[in-house]
């Protein structure tokens, strides 16, 4: 009897660990992992220092990288399914991935043929979203609605779709560092508000100030 019930109890926990089990890093997309260095990114997709976009300077400094897939010589066509990937880094550190897959690529396919497709790999998604359901989106740039959405405790992966080119993409980022970074654009969006009519004073004074000076050489210089 004991033996028949250590089976059963062991049944029931892979029963209940399989989905777990199957389930992959969160922080992970294909060859790409969150907390990644600029440098180790822009090594794997060929780029130098250059593609490079400063977003936000300063303590809290925020970089991006745009990587386009190759596409087949003389051709628009991408061996890949992703077009494009948007590498978002803060002080250096991958901290979100924003997927946009090739519309040739996901044509015809629907909602639930992509969260299928991904949970293959993933494992069951934690929450999916009612087609009509646009307040699911808020949290991301409003040009993108959530389809689905797989989570852990410092990932969230996320399916989305564009509203306006109905493409399909994938945001993938770490709860923890994209709050940080969302507050720090928050902050200097203050910050700028609040510097606007002091740097534009600022701006029309020198202004004002390179115009005296070209009027002064110029009364000097000039000969009718």
């Amino acid at each position: 009897m004991k033996t028949i019930r250590n089976s059963i109890l062991c049944l029931g926990a892979l029963l209940v660990m399989g989905p777990m089990l199957r389930a992959q890093d969160l922080s992970k997309y294909r060859n790409f992992s969150l907390g990644t260095s600029v440098a180790a990114v822009l090594r794997y997709t060929e780029q130098n220092s250059t593609d490079v976009n400063v977003t936000q300077p300063g303590p809290s400094l925020l970089q991006e990288v745009t990587w386009w897939t190759p596409s087949i010589r003389g051709s628009s066509l991408r061996p890949d399914s992703v077009e494009r990937i948007l590498f978002s880094f803060r002080n250096g550190e991958l901290y979100k991935m924003s997927v946009t897959y090739d519309q040739s690529s996901t044509e015809g396919l629907t909602s639930a043929d992509m969260v299928k497709s991904i949970s293959v790999k993933y494992g069951p998604p934690t929450s999916v979203s009612p087609e009509s359901d646009s307040t699911a989106s808020d949290r991301y740039d409003a040009k993108e609605r959530v389809i689905a959405s797989w989570e852990d405790s410092q990932n969230s992966f996320n399916l989305v779709r564009s509203t306006f080119t109905d493409r399909f993409g994938l945001v993938i980022y770490s709860k923890r560092a994209n709050a940080e970074a969302e507050l720090a654009i928050a902050q200097a969006e203050k910050q700028e508000k609040q510097d606007g009519p002091k740097r534009e004073a600022e701006r029309q004074k020198k202004q004002i100030d390179d115009l005296d000076v070209a009027r002064q050489k110029n009364q000097k210089s000039f000969r009718p």
